[in-house]
């Protein structure tokens, strides 16, 4: 199972989901071809209603923590199913990679 697979099922299991999307955002960053390093979810989850932002991602840090050990770069994009409506489906775009280990 790819660690894409392994962020999906993991969230899919702890977390009532009405969307979820896993993005392998690895070959926009300096690392070799095939890594598995950083990652974008866009989650809209029941679980989120009534929590900040920041307790929202600690709840998705709590879920992949033993991921979170593997990877270098996780992007969350936390939402109610209210928030997904006003937004439109609309998710930002991920900052572009400063070279960093270069």
């Amino acid at each position: 199972m790819t660690m894409m697979e392994t962020i999906e099922a993991r969230l899919a299991d702890e977390l009532t989901l009405s969307h979820l999307e896993v993005v392998n955002e690895s070959s926009n960053h300096n690392v070799p071809p095939g890594s598995e390093s950083h990652f974008k979810v866009t989650a809209v989850a029941d679980e989120f209603e009534g929590l900040r932002l920041l307790a929202r991602h600690r709840l998705v840090n709590q879920i992949l923590v033993e991921e979170l050990k593997l990877i270098h770069a996780l992007a969350l994009h936390t939402y109610t199913s209210s928030d997904w409506q006003v937004r439109h489906a609309d998710v930002p775009m991920s900052p572009p990679c400063l070279g960093g280990g270069r």
